[in-house]
């Protein structure tokens, strides 16, 4: 049996600093994602050239950009870096680089140098236009009042009576009804 071996965690990254280094299409799509799931995102990204749509997103965000070639002196403060730059040898020196000072890495196309993936959970990494396409079919059917739903759950949460399990009881109940 092949055992998923990821661990899912949420992170803040309003709070942390990324490193994108590249400006095409690929560096396009894992901005995309990152600024979807979290628009405040404090991302500086590092390439030679921009790709007009990646210019046309970054602008509407506080993404800094820096047209340059990649330096390890990029990785300053970093806590998380994405290395999406179309030369897969400059994608394996970033990883090198990045590892010696223990930060975490997304490596384009080259699962076995992730720690993480980005929305590629249910896939293992092994095919993320699956797991893009998954999630596009998983926000259409996600209702727009999402953020509200939560927030009357969370309330009604803290309203609950008893130990933990008769609150996860009770929430159970309650969310059955949803689907």
């Amino acid at each position: 049996m092949n055992q998923n071996q990821l661990y899912p965690i949420f992170l803040k990254v309003h709070q942390l600093n990324v490193l994108i280094v590249g400006g095409g299409t690929v560096a396009l799509e894992k901005l995309s994602f990152l600024l979807k799931s979290s628009p405040n995102a404090n991302v500086m990204v590092v390439s030679k050239d921009f790709d007009n749509d990646f210019l046309k997103l970054a602008k509407n965000y506080s993404v800094s950009m820096v047209k340059s070639s990649y330096c390890d002196s990029a990785l300053k403060n970093k806590q998380i870096v994405i290395a999406a730059t179309n030369n897969r040898q400059v994608n394996k020196q970033i990883y090198f680089d990045v590892k010696s000072e223990n930060i975490l890495i997304n490596v384009a196309d080259m699962p076995d140098l992730c720690d993480f993936y980005l929305g590629g959970i249910v896939t293992n990494g092994k095919s993320p236009t699956l797991a893009k396409r998954l999630r596009q079919f998983f926000e259409e059917l996600i209702p727009e009042n999402i953020d509200e739903l939560a927030k009357n759950l969370n309330s009604f949460r803290k309203t609950i009576k008893g130990d933990f399990q008769e609150k996860v009881k009770q929430m159970n109940q309650l969310t059955e009804k949803l689907l």
